[in-house]
């Protein structure tokens, strides 16, 4: 099925979040409908923070890993783009469709020392040109567009989500994905205020699946969080294995 269509099926998309190889050649065992890199666990891998830290040569090295083995539509979590500028944003895009990428995530927001919002103008500008860019070179990829308000905190973030949203669908925007929203009733307000598919994260607080489909959610992702348990699991089981001096524990 078509990456596109998966986003408008009765049931949202849940997508399983791989870093490596391995992690994907797990989802695809459990049959999952699509795949998306995490960006966070990657650069954890490569021992950096989140937010562009890792340079889009050393992610495009995971992602041509990770398409070698995956069978299913494949979506790339891009951070900001790994540039500013439209015609270098658009190109690494390109790259990615080169290697089966059939989805992107890009993000209105920068670190620079902080995580900090970009002006919704300036981006919903530079998203519009990179559009134009992909299909004047009959580039085909579904932009799902994260915005950071809820993420971040912002002051009047119903209003100020639903502003950008109205901006990044003008701009070419296939999707919406606003990550840290946690409340049934945000949600509803922020699905009925588009008709762009919204995309939402695990949260410790995210309601069900089930009452997240009746809320009119058509994706749902797992972030880095799998990947933080995997490791917090490590570290306990580790832990137990030194204090008994014994490897029982994993067995």
């Amino acid at each position: 099925m078509e990456f596109k269509t998966l986003h408008h099926q009765n049931s949202p998309l849940l997508i399983c979040n791989v870093w490596d190889v391995a992690s994907t050649k797990l989802a695809e065992k459990l049959n999952v409908q699509a795949i998306g890199t995490s960006s966070a666990a990657i650069a954890s891998v490569l021992g950096y923070n989140d937010g562009e830290e890792m340079r889009f040569s050393e992610l495009e090295y995971f992602v041509k890993k990770i398409s070698s083995v995956s069978k299913v539509p494949l979506s790339v979590d891009l951070e900001s783009g790994y540039s500013r500028l439209p015609k270098e944003i658009s190109d690494n895009i390109k790259r990615l469709a080169d290697l089966g990428v059939v989805g992107i995530n890009i993000e209105d927001s920068v670190v620079v020392k902080k995580r900090t919002l970009l002006n919704k103008n300036e981006f919903a500008q530079t998203l519009s040109e990179v559009r134009q860019l992909l299909e004047k070179a009959n580039v085909n990829m579904f932009i799902n567009v994260r915005t950071d308000t809820f993420l971040l905190g912002h002051p009047n973030v119903i209003v100020e989500t639903k502003k950008r949203i109205k901006l990044y669908g003008n701009a070419g925007a296939d999707g919406i994905f606003t990550p840290c929203i946690e409340k049934k009733d945000d949600i509803e307000e922020i699905v009925s205020s588009t008709n762009l598919p919204i995309n939402v994260m695990c949260m410790p607080n995210l309601p069900s699946f089930e009452t997240l489909k009746k809320s009119g959610v058509k994706r749902i992702s797992m972030g880095n969080f799998l990947f933080d348990k995997m490791y917090s699991s490590l570290e306990k089981t580790t832990k137990t294995v030194l204090t008994d001096n014994s490897f029982k524990s994993i067995f």
